[in-house]
């Protein structure tokens, strides 16, 4: 690949040995795991392509949770920038929510290691948590709506114009069967989203890959993971369970998952029942049901 000179030589040298291939000795391993690392390369190259995601001249604040996902994004984008035919810069940001014991050190060593300029944002996520969640209740839902504020609020600080998130595959379905089940409503996670106030765009690049790929790069990889469940809640239980069931199906059957994905790129409005997406009323004369 091409050297990026819009990339601190130290971000280009990170981004040009990104594979895992380089930390393998044993050539077949080497080989299978380079593999591995372009195939993803590709489906998010092609999520960018097929949404629009990213556009000359953008700023992308990369949400640096601290989980694997959040790794294989910043490394997926810097490897794409590259070699990229247009010119755009990545600035990794983190929310130290405050969470007691939280390692926040080992994600920080690893930015250092990539060599962007990153930001750790100290936010009282913990503390507003405690505060406003009524006793014996998750914080979960709280927790990731005063994250994401505080994202939204840095981009705008920095003039940032979009956010890219670590969602995956596996995280659009388990929302799509959260919604379905629950909220009795057709809706996952968008690829491409616009705030509220119509001034920032989330994308989500990693939108087709699967979370067992990204788990393999990220044990190849050897991300420095941070410790889930800090506040003494785990995972938010609801979604956990939807994982778990989507999990399940590679087992028992190992294309339900792919064929479900698909069905979200595939809908066929008439053969619903929204009376908002799709006017039956005027079906004798159109529109035609197809």
């Amino acid at each position: 690949m091409q050297n990026d000179k819009d990339l601190p030589e130290k971000a280009d040298e990170y981004g040009r040995t990104v594979s895992p291939y380089f930390n393998i000795e044993d050539k077949q391993e080497k080989y299978r795991a380079d593999k591995l690392f372009k195939r993803l390369r590709r489906k998010v190259g092609h999520a960018i392509g097929d949404y629009g995601m990213i556009e000359e001249g953008d700023k992308i604040l990369v949400c640096m949770s601290g989980g694997k996902d959040s790794y294989f994004l910043l490394d997926m984008l810097l490897s794409l920038k590259r070699s990229a035919p247009i010119n755009f810069s990545l600035i990794p940001v983190h929310i130290d929510s405050g969470f007691p014991n939280s390692p926040e050190h080992l994600l920080e060593d690893h930015l250092k290691k990539v060599g962007l300029d990153y930001i750790m944002a100290k936010r009282p996520v913990y503390e507003i948590c405690k505060e406003k969640v009524p006793q014996g209740t998750p914080y979960c839902s709280m927790c990731s709506r005063l994250r994401r504020g505080y994202l939204y609020s840095l981009a705008r600080e920095i003039g940032a114009n979009k956010l890219a998130l670590g969602h995956h595959r596996d995280d659009s379905l388990a929302t799509f069967f959260l919604n379905l089940f629950y909220s009795g409503m057709m809706k996952a996670m968008p690829p491409v989203l616009r705030t509220d106030s119509d001034d920032l765009t989330v994308i989500r690049p990693l939108i087709y890959c699967r979370e067992k790929d990204i788990y393999e790069i990220s044990k190849l990889k050897q991300y420095p993971v941070l410790p889930k469940g800090l506040c003494g809640w785990g995972e938010d239980q609801q979604r956990a369970n939807m994982i778990k069931m989507i999990r399940s199906w590679d087992k028992e059957f190992p294309k339900r998952a792919d064929i479900a994905f698909k069905a979200l790129k595939n809908v066929a409005p008439s053969h619903l029942l929204d009376r908002e997406l799709f006017d039956f009323s005027k079906i004798t004369n159109g529109p035609k049901v197809k």
